[in-house]
């Protein structure tokens, strides 16, 4: 079988019984060709039709030149981890094509100028319960707090000195470590991710949104299942314009729930052990508000979202102290994306700039 979900079905009838047909070599890349089982016909990766080069060769040199590698560095940068050589020339035709998707061109020269390819993004792993890998865009931390003619983010300092305050002792990393050493009576699911609680109806609006299509090109990097979060996250935080962070880990404790009840939030967390803990996929500044992603695989049967999302946002207004209308929310796949305001979920009345 594939090794990700891009090659599942088949592109003639979508049928899922399909199986590996033997390769093939076209010019400089080698492709899976695959058998349907249902309708007889075979295919490969649509994506590579009339390429020349795999598309896992241009999205890594997108990446590197996005990092801020010129595209001389990015050739060097090709031929030293995929063995290949890319001349200068196709380089360009790729960022032209891809630029419409890959939208940190606008702020790569600006960039640049701040930092080196090798420090432009932060990375840390946390050992919260599970692996984490905690990543900051610096360059993109710098550019878009800063208010312009069309958007007002000066106001969203908070969330930069948030995320430069996570990787220092200054964090309570240990409230995500295991929880063994707690009295039997205590071991209440504390994860948002798992948390089943009541909230207002949510008004979901699905659109279509760049996420998708940036997910769709980064999914082609995943060899397998396991990767798919860790590549989508990756790729956008690189190549994308208004992604900061990857990986952010957030709580909510006693105290700021008893804050948001006092001024009649409906929440009803009573049955769990805080602090509520979490980690948010993909961490965005953009068109005035902050926006809290979640990759969700098959994003159209996934019911879980809008709960975990709304923690979440209720997490990281406490710890910034910013409104919780400043937030906005969505999960998405390749194919899907649905957005909500978390606002709409704890808070019946009018919202405004206070809460």
């Amino acid at each position: 079988m594939p090794k990700n979900r891009a090659a599942l079905l088949c592109p003639y009838c979508h049928s899922e019984l399909i199986t590996k047909y033997g390769k093939r070599k076209i010019k400089r890349t080698i492709v899976q060709v695959y058998k349907c089982q249902t309708c007889s016909k075979y295919f490969s990766d649509k994506k590579l039709k009339y390429k020349s080069y795999a598309i896992k060769t241009i999205l890594n040199a997108l990446s590197c030149y996005n990092l801020g590698y010129t595209l001389e560095q990015a050739k060097k940068q090709l031929a030293k981890r995929l063995h290949q050589t890319v001349p200068c020339s196709t380089l360009c035709s790729w960022v032209t094509q891809y630029k419409d998707t890959c939208t940190y061109h606008r702020l790569r020269e600006q960039a640049k100028q701040l930092y080196s390819p090798d420090f432009i993004i932060f990375s840390k792993k946390f050992y919260h319960e599970q692996v984490y890998n905690f990543q900051v865009h610096k360059a993109k931390l710098g550019l878009l707090f800063e208010d312009t003619e069309f958007s007002k983010h000066k106001k969203f300092l908070p969330v930069k000195e948030y995320l430069e305050k996570v990787p220092t002792e200054n964090f309570p990393h240990h409230i995500f470590g295991p929880k063994e050493s707690c009295p039997e009576d205590q071991k209440t699911e504390n994860r948002a991710s798992q948390l089943k609680i009541c909230l207002l109806p949510a008004i979901k609006l699905s659109k279509n949104n760049l996420a998708n299509k940036l997910a769709e090109l980064a999914l082609q990097l995943a060899k397998n299942n396991k990767e798919r979060h860790e590549k989508v996250q990756r790729f956008m935080l690189v190549n994308d314009s208004t992604t900061v962070a990857v990986e952010v880990p957030v709580y909510l404790t006693h105290d700021d729930i008893g804050y948001f009840k006092e001024r009649n939030f409906a929440l009803n967390f009573e049955n769990y052990r805080t602090p509520l803990t979490g980690h948010i996929d993909i961490l965005q500044i953009r068109n005035n508000s902050i926006h809290i992603l979640d990759y969700k695989p098959e994003a159209e049967k996934e019911k879980k979202a809008v709960k975990q999302l709304t923690v979440y946002a209720l997490a990281l207004a406490s710890r910034t102290k910013l409104p919780l209308s400043c937030f906005k929310c969505a999960w998405f796949d390749e194919k899907n994306y649905y957005e909500f305001f978390p606002l709409h979920c704890v808070y019946t009345k009018k919202a405004n700039q206070n809460i």
